[in-house]
């Protein structure tokens, strides 16, 4: 039998301005989402600010709750989903972030897309991505099993009922370790 791994999608709402306007907007328990290949969540990656201080300076970051964002707003609220794919599966999305990373630059926050999302109308632009389009994008490209179950503009909160996915831990960010 083939072995396999399991990646985390991260689903929180940490309080930043933007994301009590999303929670307004959407009525969502959460407001973002991030990606991990490791339950320990030391490495997270998504769509969001660049500086936790600086909600305009946004694109594809690495995520923790040891340094940005998360570490700033200590109170944020997480649900933290597990999803098991195969030993090549999580090689490749491991590799995929990993390019993705050393061409950052290229990579840009969508927030046409956002904007269009939170009114139910799919806006893309190549390289432009918000955080669950984002982990959406990545489960589609590699195949994973039930993201076709997901509604075309997938808010974060949506994961939560992608088939397959177990919820692992619910509760504050800085709690989980």
């Amino acid at each position: 039998m083939a072995e396999s791994q399991q990646i985390y999608i991260v689903l929180s709402q940490t309080g930043t301005i933007l994301s009590r306007i999303l929670h307004l907007i959407t009525k969502k328990e959460y407001n973002h989402s991030s990606i991990s290949m490791n339950r320990e969540l030391t490495q997270m990656y998504s769509f969001g600010r660049r500086n936790p201080y600086n909600p305009i300076s946004a694109g594809f970051v690495r995520e923790s709750p040891h340094f940005g964002t998360f570490k700033r707003f200590s109170e944020t609220d997480v649900a933290v989903l597990s999803l098991t794919v195969s030993e090549d599966t999580y090689k490749a999305i491991g590799a995929l972030l990993e390019e993705m990373i050393r061409c950052s630059k290229h990579f840009h926050y969508d927030f046409l897309g956002l904007c269009a999302a939170a009114f139910h109308v799919s806006y893309r632009r190549r390289n432009h991505f918000y955080c669950s389009a984002f982990v959406k994008n990545v489960l589609e490209k590699y195949g994973v099993e039930g993201v076709d179950a997901l509604a075309p503009i997938t808010h974060p909160v949506d994961f939560m009922s992608l088939p397959g996915a177990d919820l692992v831990y619910r509760g504050k960010m800085r709690d989980l370790a």
